[in-house]
Order: C-alpha cells, then sequence, then structure tokens
C-alpha cells in the first residue's frame, strides 16, 4: 500500500487555480464529479492490482476495469464503458540502439484522466507545467483536453525516437557513399527492420487514434485528435520514404556488384579469346611427332611467333572497335 501511495500522485484545475497532491491514504484517491474541476490522477507501475481494484469500487467506475487493469499486456485500444473510457498505449523508447516499449493505459471521462504508467518517469512534465503556470488553454478545457495533450506527447516521443534512428543511419542513406560489402548490406538492412517496427508502432497508435475520434461521449470533445491522427500519418510517410531511400541503397548494391562482376568477366573473356588461340597453337608445335614438315623449317620458329603476334594484334583490334576497352 505505502508503495502504491508513493507512486501516486494528483494535479486538480480550474480555471483560477491548480493544486498538486500526494496521498498519504488509499481513501484520498476520490474522483470528483464537479464540472469545473478537471483531475489527473498518475500512477507509476503495473503491480498494484488490489489497490487499483479498491480504487474502482470506492469510485463507482466499471467493473470491467479490473479485468483490463489486471492485464498487462494490451494492444493500442479503445473501449467505451458506461461511465469512462479505458485507453491503452503502448510507447515507444529508442536506447542504445535497441526499441523497447513500455505499456500505458489510461481512464477518462469529462472530468477526470487517470493515467497509469509501467515505468517511472515520463515526458508529461511540459503539461504539469503548463497546467502549473497556467500557459496556454489547458486550464480552460476539459479532461478531453487533457487527454489529447498526453497523447500529442506520446506521439513526439515516437518521433524522438524516429530522429534517434536517422542520426544514426543519415550516412547509409547517401547514395553516394553506399560501400558494397556484405557488412553494409547488413547496416542498411537493420536499419529496415527497425523502421518497421517503428512503422507498425505508430500505425496502430493512429488506428487508436482515429476511434477517438469516432467516439460519441457527451460532454466529451473528439475534434482535437484529428490532428494527431494527421501527425501521425505524415510520420508513416517520411519512413516509407525512409524505406524507398534504403531499398534504392541496397539496389545499387547489387548493380555495383553486378558492375563488378561483369568488368572481371569481359576482362577474362578478353584474356580467353586472345590466349586460347596461342595455347592451340603452342599445343599443335608442342607435340612430339617425327614427321612435323615446320619443324625442319629454317624460319618456322620467327613465322609461328610472327602468326602469334599477329593473332593478338587482330583481337586486340577487334575488341578496341567493339569498344571493350571503354
Amino acid at each position: 500500500m505505502a508503495h502504491f501511495l508513493s507512486q501516486t500522485s494528483l494535479i486538480e484545475y480550474s480555471t483560477t487555480e491548480s493544486s498538486k497532491k500526494v496521498f498519504q491514504n488509499i481513501d484520498e484517491f476520490k474522483i470528483s464529479k464537479l464540472p469545473n474541476k478537471i483531475q489527473w490522477f498518475n500512477v507509476y507501475g503495473l503491480d498494484h492490482k488490489d489497490e487499483f481494484k479498491k480504487v474502482i469500487h470506492q469510485n463507482n467506475l466499471d467493473d470491467f476495469l479490473m479485468n483490463l487493469i489486471i492485464e498487462n499486456e494490451h494492444r493500442n485500444k479503445i473501449i467505451e464503458l458506461d461511465n469512462s473510457i479505458f485507453l491503452t498505449f503502448k510507447t515507444l523508447h529508442y536506447v542504445n540502439n535497441n526499441f523497447y516499449f513500455e505499456q500505458m493505459m489510461f481512464i477518462v471521462s469529462p472530468t477526470f484522466v487517470w493515467s497509469i504508467q509501467e515505468k517511472s518517469g515520463d515526458y508529461f512534465q511540459h503539461i504539469r507545467e503548463r497546467i502549473a503556470e497556467n500557459k496556454g488553454i489547458i486550464r480552460k478545457k476539459k479532461a478531453d483536453y487533457l487527454l489529447y495533450r498526453i497523447i500529442e506527447a506520446i506521439v513526439d516521443n515516437y518521433y524522438d525516437a524516429y530522429e534517434k534512428l536517422l542520426e544514426k543511419s543519415t550516412e547509409i542513406k547517401d547514395l553516394s557513399k553506399v560501400k558494397p560489402s556484405p557488412e553494409f548490406a547488413i547496416v542498411i538492412e537493420n536499419n529496415k527492420q527497425n523502421l518497421f517496427i517503428l512503422k507498425k508502432a505508430i500505425s496502430s497508435l493512429r488506428e487508436a487514434i482515429s476511434k477517438i475520434e469516432n467516439l460519441d461521449i457527451e460532454d466529451f470533445e473528439t475534434s482535437y485528435f484529428s490532428e494527431l491522427k494527421e501527425q501521425a500519418n505524415f510520420m508513416i510517410d517520411d519512413i516509407d520514404f525512409d524505406l524507398q531511400q534504403f531499398e534504392s541503397s541496397i539496389n545499387l548494391i547489387f548493380n555495383i556488384q553486378n558492375h563488378r562482376l561483369n568488368e572481371v568477366m569481359k576482362t577474362l573473356t578478353i584474356i580467353s579469346v586472345i590466349f586460347i588461340p596461342l595455347t592451340f597453337l603452342a599445343g599443335i608445335y608442342g607435340m612430339n611427332f617425327k614427321n612435323m614438315p615446320e619443324l625442319e623449317t629454317q624460319y618456322g620458329y620467327f613465322v609461328v611467333l610472327g602468326v602469334m603476334i599477329f593473332i593478338v594484334l587482330i583481337g586486340f583490334y577487334y575488341f578496341k572497335k567493339s569498344k571493350w576497352f571503354d
């Protein structure tokens, strides 16, 4: 119980004031339904199952929430309940060249947001500061706008992960620096896989945002979330462009390798065409037959040597005319 209380906080605000509270007793976790006061409860950790049950019971929330919160592994989803909405998102972090996911759950009504985060620490501090300092319009709006700003921060976190990934892949996206080696191809393929992971995650988040946009709840404005869906679409478009660039790099590697192979084969072909006739002549006159008239010719050696040189010159002339040396 003490651990739950230490990991729980409440921000209450209205148009005229705001306050932050740390609970001393779980009975203080009371959801107010005053229309002019917005509450933001935040809990770190998913292992407070007994405490979650008590909070749900003492605030007369939908019993189905207990089943949803107890299940720690959720896909991005939106569930509309009797007096609230249950939302769950997977947030994505990119650390030390690796992705890891964090589960977040939200219970929302027009007057409160209850956020449950898997790990301590988050990227919502700027929202808390805006509430405390009365910046912008956040204190003039209801919990729907608070939820919008929270999800916006989640989308921004996806952008941060995307930018960190791009920092690692800026050089390999430059086609002028493509290196036709297996190691370079593996690096490109790894970056492609990371982009696929990111695209799948942001696509799932976009689908969840679309479901919020289609909710029909009294005193809950959903038009804010259209902008978030557009941001997700822009990010997916950027990822698709990067994937095309990586695909171009892979294709360029294969083309360079094929070109090099063709150059090697062309060189071998030239050598073979020139030296096969010479080898043929050398083979004939290298046979140890007794009756070979040319062996008795006074200038036979020089004649055969001249024929060989002539064959070489004819071969070079032919390949030069055919532009094989270009």
